[in-house]
């Protein structure tokens, strides 16, 4: 898929609300052609190279909606007290969303 269609295809998933989760399955199963969730093939293959120590897309996207969440709810006065704070770099140690591994 190329160009246009690519386009086309980007602009659909714009307001799909699986979108975060699509994007997480075409990365997590190594799909390599198409648009997923918002993303081409080159995006997908970048975003695999630049985190290779990321073993469950779904947890990371997973955690990375929940600290924007968040973020949000922070600027809007409505954070919890010691709601834990997340950023890029912390998003990119998240390998593996089992406990153990967490802990080590």
């Amino acid at each position: 898929m190329k160009g246009a269609r690519q386009r086309e295809a980007r602009e659909f998933c714009r307001t799909c609300p699986v979108r975060t989760e699509c994007l997480a399955h075409a990365l997590d199963q190594r799909i390599e052609f198409g648009v997923w969730g918002g993303t081409t093939e080159r995006e997908r293959r970048a975003m695999l190279r630049t985190r290779p120590h990321v073993t469950s897309w779904a947890a990371l996207l997973s955690a990375a909606r929940e600290a924007h969440a968040a973020a949000v709810r922070r600027e809007d006065g409505g954070a919890t007290p010691g709601e834990p704070v997340m950023d890029d770099a912390d998003l990119g140690c998240v390998a593996d969303p089992a406990p153990d591994a967490r802990s080590a």
